[in-house]
């Protein structure tokens, strides 16, 4: 009975510590990213500045909603910078239950995730969050009665919720790619299941983002078109499956009887 509970102890120690390394990395990002916090915001708010009337602001409702929204914009900044560490302590973690062949993926599934993740946010950044943020506040103050006053901490919560759905949604391929090596899914699996993947893409788009159908489309569009990149790598990179002939050789033939 000990020596069961031998290797689940051992587990256990192992991810307190690797989330212990993934949780310094982040701490130390976050006070570096801090110290500019203030630039930081500046920066992210970029866009609804641009989209907001003539003579309007970002505003803060209450003493301290400044304050925490550095905080806030420190805690998601340090998580961007320290991602390549917590992503390498991930793949730490699960590399002893791995083959040798499959442990040759480490750097490139480090580098990759983090240049996907990096190309959704992008994306969303600088091609969709001008469009959509100009939409939202055009209708809401297309009456001319209506005045457009943003709060820094509602802003900060929306547009991170974005640029995390964005970033997510550009690791799709990279999830496919394990998946298919793995022998879970095959690029006929997807392609049978194709109308599914529409569907979660656009359940998705309305949960991440706002309630208005460009923001909806804005999320799916680029869910679905990854879908359809993943395909063709499943198909590419995916684990073969043995032909019969293959298996056959493979299967051990009886012993000859000596009489």
């Amino acid at each position: 009975m000990a020596d069961d509970q031998i290797p689940f102890t051992s587990h256990l120690e192992e991810l307190r510590k690797r989330l212990m390394i993934a949780g310094g990395a982040w701490l130390a990002a976050f006070f570096g990213c801090y110290s500019v916090a203030e630039k930081l915001f500046q920066y992210v708010a970029e866009p609804v500045r641009t989209a907001l009337p003539p003579g309007s602001s970002l505003v803060f409702i209450s003493a301290t909603e400044p304050f925490f929204t550095y905080i806030k914009v420190a805690a998601v900044a340090g998580l961007l910078v320290a991602l390549p560490v917590i992503l390498w302590q991930l793949w730490a973690f699960v590399a002893p239950g791995l083959y040798g062949h499959e442990k040759r993926f480490a750097v490139p599934f480090v580098l990759v995730s983090c240049l996907c993740f990096a190309a959704g946010t992008y994306f969303g950044f600088v091609y969709v969050f001008p469009t959509v943020f100009t939409f939202l506040i055009s209708f809401g103050t297309s009456t001319g009665e209506i005045n457009a006053m943003l709060s820094m901490g509602s802003y900060l919560t929306l547009s991170t919720r974005l640029l995390l759905a964005f970033g997510l949604v550009f690791e799709l391929p990279v999830v496919i790619f394990f998946l298919a090596r793995m022998g879970v899914i095959d690029h006929k699996w997807l392609s049978k299941n194709r109308k599914y993947a529409i569907l979660v893409a656009f359940v998705v788009g309305a949960i991440l983002t706002p309630p208005d159908v460009f923001s909806q489309a804005a999320v799916a569009v680029p869910f679905i078109i990854l879908y359809e990149v993943g395909i063709i790598v499943a198909r590419l990179f995916g684990k073969k499956k043995p032909t019969p002939e293959a298996e056959a050789d493979e299967d051990p033939k009886p012993p000859e009887s000596a009489g």
